[in-house]
């Protein structure tokens, strides 16, 4: 395996959602690399940071948890403007928005302003699934569904890793073979950009869906920054102003496993 490249970088922005601290399948090793090699003048935590229903259900939270909460509050003692938007995995943070924690500010949703003035809406997304907001038992089947998934996903990657495999997603694959999955991921994206041109905005950026995108919907830009459960992705502005998902990965070779930094999509 050749040797990891030096990466110093420094963005503009950096949008990130889906972290699911305090859950088995937060990827806080990739993340938190990540988050010590990607300087950013402002930081936006797009909702479900920490997953209080899954506490609630088992507490679960070693010490890269706190690693990456320590790392968060350092950024923000140090001269990144963190914005916090509660998502409803974290909903219970929603009654404090407007405060200040720690240099970090909540927010019910945010604007962002790109380089080249582009207006963003910035908010979690659960606002535009139906299932979350007319049917709790639904969501909560799907959460469950969700979670086996997981499970699952654990196992067969042990396996994988021990053949020199890289990481695979079942969750993801099954949401896009699975029909009612792909439909319900487009009526959420253009929900959400029908949302941006509703509200004078020349896009959105938002999470929850646990599915990564940069697109155009109806000339509406539509974001997605993913999660740090399966895909491990951000939403980044450089300094040009154009739009970028990064994938932080992991990549096995002799010499163990290393992080790397590999483009999805970018948008000008």
């Amino acid at each position: 395996m050749s040797p990891r490249p030096p990466f110093s970088v420094h963005a503009r922005a950096v949008f990130l959602s889906d972290i699911h601290l305090g859950t088995p399948d937060c990827r806080t090793d990739l993340l938190l690399d990540f988050l010590h090699t990607v300087q950013m003048d402002r930081l936006y935590l797009v909702g479900d940071i920490i997953d209080l229903w899954a506490l609630r259900r088992g507490f679960h939270w070693p010490q890269a948890h706190n690693n990456v909460l320590r790392t968060l509050l350092g950024k923000a003692r140090h001269g990144t403007e963190v914005i916090c938007v509660p998502g409803n995995h974290d909903a219970d943070l929603r009654e404090f928005c407007g405060m200040q924690f720690g240099n970090i500010l909540l927010q019910r949703e945010a604007e962002h302003v790109t380089a080249r003035g582009q207006r963003l809406l910035v908010t979690h997304g659960d606002e535009f699934d139906t299932a979350v907001r007319c049917n709790r038992l639904l969501a909560a089947l799907g959460t469950h569904m969700y979670d086996v998934a997981l499970w699952l996903n654990r196992g067969v990657n042990a396996v994988r890793s021990r053949l020199g495999h890289p990481y695979w997603s079942l969750a993801g694959y099954l949401k896009s073979r699975i029909g009612n999955a792909v439909e319900y991921v487009r009526r959420f994206e253009q929900a959400a950009a029908h949302q941006a041109r509703h509200r004078g905005f020349d896009g959105i950026v938002c999470g929850h869906i646990h599915r990564p995108e940069i697109t155009t919907i109806d000339g509406m830009l539509y974001c997605n920054d993913g999660d740090w459960v399966d895909s491990c992705t951000a939403l980044v502005e450089p300094r040009g102003g154009e739009l970028e998902l990064w994938q932080w990965r992991e990549r096995l070779g002799a010499a163990g496993t290393s992080a790397v930094l590999a483009p999805l999509r970018r948008v000008a």
